[in-house]
């Protein structure tokens, strides 16, 4: 029943992890929209789309990280 149970929880966290894909995608098509645009200001902007797909996949880690604790460590 416990092996169950860690199953089910480790498949609940995952699921974070189609909504940072989703993140990045967002992020990645604003920075396509703001380049179309402002030509001009696309090198600004990709420093900021590549501050938030960072922030976005930190987030999809530590997902991934709390998958692998429920899973192997409780």
């Amino acid at each position: 029943m416990l092996e169950g149970a860690k199953s089910i929880g480790a498949g609940a966290a995952t699921i974070a992890l189609a909504g940072a894909a989703v993140g990045i995608g967002n992020v990645f098509s604003s920075l396509i929209h703001s380049v179309a645009r402002n030509p001009s200001l696309a090198k600004q902007s990709f420093g900021y789309a590549i501050l938030g797909f960072a922030l976005t996949e930190a987030i999809a880690l530590f997902a991934l990280m709390m998958a692998f604790l429920i899973s192997f460590v409780f």
